[in-house]
Order: structure tokens, then sequence, then C-alpha cells
């Protein structure tokens, strides 16, 4: 993955999980069970956690002038 495309998604993962943020929001003042929804929101953390981790990897190898090879 190039490190555009990588910023592009973790942006695009940041606004999905906003919008999963206030539909647990939404559930929970319907007093419906927010279990699932905050299984999906943790999932959706991880990965751009993951994603962040990538981009900063190839951020680093960029700065040292090596070959990013994704």
């Amino acid at each position: 993955m190039q490190l555009p495309h990588i910023r592009a998604e973790i942006e695009r993962m940041r606004l999905q999980a906003q919008r999963q943020r206030k539909e647990i929001q939404t559930l929970q003042r319907s007093a419906i069970g927010t279990l699932p929804a905050e299984a999906l929101l943790a999932r959706m953390l991880v990965k751009i956690d993951d994603l962040r981790a990538q981009r900063a990897k190839l951020v680093g190898e960029a700065r040292c002038g090596t070959k990013v090879n994704a």
C-alpha cells in the first residue's frame, strides 16, 4: 500500500468510527443493547491503529531514503 492510500483509508475509517459512536449513543438513548455495536467499534479502532502503524513505518522508511516495498 502506498502512503497516500493509507492516509485516505485512515481518514475514511475515522469517519466511520465517528458514525459508529453516534449510532451507539442513539442505541443507548433507546435502551437497546449496544454490545455488538461496541464490538464493531473496537474492531474499527484496531484497524485504524494498524493503518497508523503502517503509515508510520512508510514515513520512517521514506525519511531514511529506503525504497518502500509494500
